[in-house]
């Protein structure tokens, strides 16, 4: 039987308490590594139990924790208090973290969504070292229309903190009813997003891609081909400039937005399975 997760705090650089959960290995499992988990807009890191609990039997130790302005973290739903606090945020996880570990320990970042691009923009940042990168249907392409592009011009100069909807669709999420059911109930998922936090994500992923041919990090691109919460064709850029010894690249075709929560997620555990085996 898995270990049970805990949940703690962590006081980041502001003094203010970020949640964290962390979902130890079974005693006496050789520990092959560490993921810090991070989750994606609206939502937050109790939804990856079932991913966690995945990691942990193939000997990972998992840690996540709820963003600011999510879960159970300080800040109004979908707020953003400056424009780097989530990578400010992620460096003190990523500190507090390497403290609990040996020195020869991985530490891998696996991201989903706006977590992917939080994720991958602190590595293309170089804010702190880690040993690998998981992009879970990352968030390098928002898909933003004309008129949202226009109001991003303006609005994060004149009412940075004006929250909004943030246009998450669930019935989008999976093609799963039960998970869009849960989703739909969980008392800790927001629809929220201020205007700071959607010009991060609108300018952190060009900046990202910009990037992508120096990536030096082992990375793993998973993303759906059918996602309709944002445009893939942000991974297939990211995948095409990248080095191709560095980061592979898998899209699944016919998936939804949130690829471990489909119907059937077997290729998507299969494929991060052999990433890690062939790596750690």
């Amino acid at each position: 039987m898995s270990a049970e997760s805990t949940l703690s705090t962590l006081i980041a650089g502001d003094g203010e308490n970020i949640v964290v959960q962390d979902w130890p290995i079974d005693a006496g499992m050789p520990l092959r590594g560490v993921v810090l988990l991070v989750h994606g807009l609206g939502e937050h890191a109790g939804r990856y139990d079932h991913v966690a609990r995945q990691l942990n039997a193939w000997g990972f130790a998992v840690r996540g924790y709820d963003q600011y302005g999510h879960g159970e973290s300080p800040g109004l739903p979908g707020s953003l208090p400056t424009e780097n606090r989530l990578l400010d945020d992620l460096a003190d996880m990523v500190d507090s973290t390497r403290t609990r570990m040996q020195k020869q320990t991985p530490l891998i970042l696996l991201g989903h969504s706006m977590g992917g691009l939080v994720v991958a923009r602190f590595v293309s940042l170089r804010i702190r070292r880690v040993d690998g990168l998981i992009l879970s249907s990352p968030a390098l392409n928002p898909g933003l229309n004309l008129v949202q592009k226009l109001l991003l011009a303006v609005l994060p100069n004149i009412a940075p903190n004006l929250r909004v909807g943030n246009g998450v669709k669930p019935e989008f999420i999976s093609h799963d009813p039960a998970v869009v059911a849960a989703y739909r109930g969980d008392r800790l998922v927001h629809d929220r997003i201020c205007a700071r936090l959607a010009k991060f994500i609108a300018t952190a992923g060009p900046q990202t891609l910009a990037l992508a041919e120096k990536w030096t990090v082992p990375t793993l691109l998973m993303y759906a081909g059918d996602d309709r919460l944002l445009n893939p064709q942000g991974s297939r850029d990211f995948s095409a400039a990248a080095p191709k010894d560095v980061v592979t690249a898998v899209c699944f075709e016919s998936l939804y937005h949130e690829i471990f929560n489909e119907l059937d997620a077997s290729a998507v555990f299969a494929t991060l399975r052999t990433w890690l085996a062939a790596r750690f």
